[in-house]
């Protein structure tokens, strides 16, 4: 009887086999066990979070206002008495001159005025953790202010060049032949400038050349210079890794299957060499932020009317010989904490995505 029950029922299913990680799920996990790379992590995130809160507006919005007396030393249990007085004191000639000003009758007005919205404003300014700069505004608006220009200048500049590179060397390494001479030749014509020269001159173009009518003001001109300058080292290494893996097997397989040469490009082969794209872009972001740095400093980067770390440090210049060193600081420690733990991260990112350790 078993052995015909056997025969008409089929035998049990095997159960589902276990199917092995992605891998972004390898490198998540491996990443979590860096305690380095994930300390620096969370850093890097507060600073994105900080960011995207200044850039709506709730933090650093009242940068430019005047909050305090010229060059208020730093403090954290509030506004000195001295410096609420001056601060709120009345600015306008409360003397009675209407023989001879026909404007006297409207100045007790406007002292008035003046007094209460200097009086909100130290009130809301009552502690100055990094002080203020030379006209009284507050130097850890200006920080977290500048921290949103310079980061997101460094990140914009880095998809750009991150862009230009891979597409570049995409098509170099794939296809070859003359493809890979012309852009070959586009690589050494960039290479063959000095880098810093090959900046200046652009930033000059844009400062005062043809563009400067059509992109005279914002972080444009900057994420423009430094992605056009900055695409070299990532075509080199994407032109590397295609040439590397357009002849292997999988590669081979979806040629037979009927798949485009844009499908095998970007579809197969670009996933495989990802882990290269995302840790040259990482590093990027962090050279990028110090050349913008570098160019505000010496007045080539963004405009006067906006303030970033490199605009900072170029006005802490002549505050530091008077012994006012409070922006400095100020400017240092953001931009140092966050270019480190960004760096740190992306020694991180290297060390969880290399397939070598899969």
């Amino acid at each position: 009887m078993s052995a015909v029950l056997s025969e008409i029922v089929p035998p049990a299913l095997p159960e589902a086999l276990p199917q092995s990680p992605s891998v972004w799920v390898q490198a998540w996990r491996r990443l979590r066990t860096d305690r380095v790379g994930m300390v620096s992590l969370w850093i890097v995130l507060a600073f994105l979070v900080m960011v995207l809160l200044a850039q709506v507006g709730l933090l650093g919005a009242g940068w430019e206002r005047e909050v305090a007396v010229p060059f208020a030393p730093p403090t954290l249990v509030g506004a000195d008495p001295q410096q609420v007085a001056a601060v709120t004191a009345p600015k306008l000639p409360n003397v009675d001159i209407s023989d001879i000003d026909p404007l006297a009758p409207r100045y007790a007005e406007w002292n008035e005025r003046a007094s209460k919205v200097k009086s909100e404003d130290t009130v809301k300014a009552t502690t100055l953790p990094f002080g203020a700069d030379r006209i009284g505004r507050d130097v850890l608006s200006k920080a977290i202010k500048g921290a949103q220009i310079s980061i997101l200048v460094g990140i914009c500049a880095a998809f750009v060049a991150t862009l230009i590179g891979t597409l570049l060397g995409a098509l170099a390494g794939y296809f070859g032949g003359k493809v890979d001479d012309l852009l070959e030749w586009v690589y050494n014509v960039f290479t063959s400038v000095p880098y810093i020269l090959l900046v200046f001159a652009l930033a000059a173009l844009f400062k005062s050349g043809p563009l400067a009518r059509h992109f005279s003001s914002g972080i444009v001109p900057v994420v423009v210079i430094l992605g056009a300058v900055g695409w070299t080292g990532i075509y080199r290494l994407v032109r590397a890794e295609y040439m590397k893996h357009r002849s292997r097997e999988y590669v081979r397989a979806a040629e037979a299957i009927g798949a485009s040469n844009s499908a095998r490009m970007f579809g197969h082969i670009l996933p495989n060499v990802s882990h290269v794209v995302l840790v040259q872009l990482s590093l990027h972001v962090v050279s990028f932020i110090k050349a913008e740095v570098i160019l505000s400093f010496l007045g080539l980067g963004v405009p006067i009317d906006m303030v970033s770390w490199g605009t900072m440090l170029a006005e802490a210049q002549s505050e530091l010989v008077l012994g006012k060193w409070w922006q400095l600081v100020a400017a240092t420690a953001f931009m140092a904490t966050f270019v480190t733990a960004f760096a740190l991260l992306t020694d991180a990112l290297r060390d969880a995505m290399d397939p070598k350790l899969r």
